[in-house]
């Protein structure tokens, strides 16, 4: 296991999206180094309190918003991100470009005016083309994406070539880190119907003991599935060990099926229900496989959670919530 040291202790750190999924899970991770934690909101209160976190209410679409909250940081974890669902990303597939760029590209701006020692970006496999094998960091194409990727893929992209750009084709470059994740999972995820991903989405199900479920697409979906706390123990160690821009992949590099989550689930909940398959709902990528040799080479990162070890807490951590 490749614990962490003190390198955060005592540094100032901001994370944009702190009310969010993995901005929670970081923060909570941050105040346990010791750093002093800097977060905004803006659509929904924190789901995590602490004295010890500085929350401000921001717009990142807005300049004024972003150059005030990165005054004084030493490092930017930019979390904030409109994300969705696969009937979302379906129907209004724009929804993630405009305001994604904008507050990449005003957060980079700021961060870089505020000379912050280091910036780090939240990618996406979804930069990738179709493969059949496990997918490296060299191999993204821009353009060449799943046809249900373009508009996220595109942005993204983009996001990365704005990375580069403040990383190192500026005669005063800042550094700038990219991680592309996995699909995550874990406490703190987003489990309402309109917005969730296939994980929470199937939990939530289960827990509340819908029979049959009904699963979107025939269940045997391969994706890369990554515990939230191994993702955020990943975007900590490349903040700390990566000086250039060389962007990564926090994975698994283990394959599951949809239909694996739902075992797994039920096997945790002690439940059987019969299972509808709708092939004609919206899905995404049917095969996702992801390399992460690299992450180890440069990082020592490898992912530590199964995914039953993963779902057990997740399912613990959503019963716990509805309880409260």
């Amino acid at each position: 296991m490749n614990k962490m040291g003190d390198f955060f202790r005592g540094k100032k750190v901001l994370v944009t999206g702190g009310a969010g999924f993995v901005g929670t899970n970081l923060i909570i991770r941050l105040v346990e180094l010791g750093a002093e934690v800097r977060a905004t909101y803006h659509k929904k209160l924190p789901q995590y309190t602490n004295e010890g976190v500085d929350y401000i209410f921001a717009d990142l679409t807005n300049g004024n918003h972003a150059r005030r909250i990165v005054r004084s940081m030493d490092y930017v974890f930019m979390c904030a991100a409109n994300t969705s669902g696969a009937a979302v990303m379906e129907k209004t597939p724009l929804v993630h470009v405009t305001p994604n760029v904008i507050m990449n590209s005003l957060m980079l701006e700021a961060a870089h005016q505020a000379a912050v020692k280091k910036f780090l970006f939240i990618s996406s496999s979804a930069v990738y083309p179709v493969a059949d094998h496990p997918v490296k960091e060299d191999e993204m194409e821009y353009g060449n994406l799943f046809s249900k990727y373009f508009f996220a893929g595109w942005m993204k992209q983009f996001s990365e070539v704005m990375c580069e750009m403040y990383a190192g084709k500026i005669k005063n470059p800042m550094p700038v880190v990219v991680v592309r994740p996995a699909n995550l999972y874990g406490e703190y995820d987003d489990f309402e119907w309109a917005t969730s991903h296939m994980v929470a989405a199937n939990i939530r199900k289960v827990i509340e003991r819908h029979n049959p479920i009904e699963v979107w697409g025939d269940g045997n979906d391969i994706k890369d599935l990554l515990y939230i706390s191994d993702f955020v123990r990943g975007m900590l160690l490349a903040m700390e060990k990566l000086g250039t821009f060389e962007p990564i992949n926090i994975a698994t590099g283990v394959p599951v099926t949809v239909k694996d989550v739902l075992r797994l689930a039920f096997e945790i909940e002690g439940y059987g229900p019969r299972l509808i398959f709708y092939e004609s709902k919206p899905t995404m990528i049917p095969k996702r496989l992801i390399d992460t040799a690299k992450a180890e080479r440069l990082i020592g990162f490898r992912a530590e959670t199964t995914l039953k070890e993963g779902l057990k807490r997740t399912i613990a951590w959503y019963h716990r919530r509805k309880n409260v």
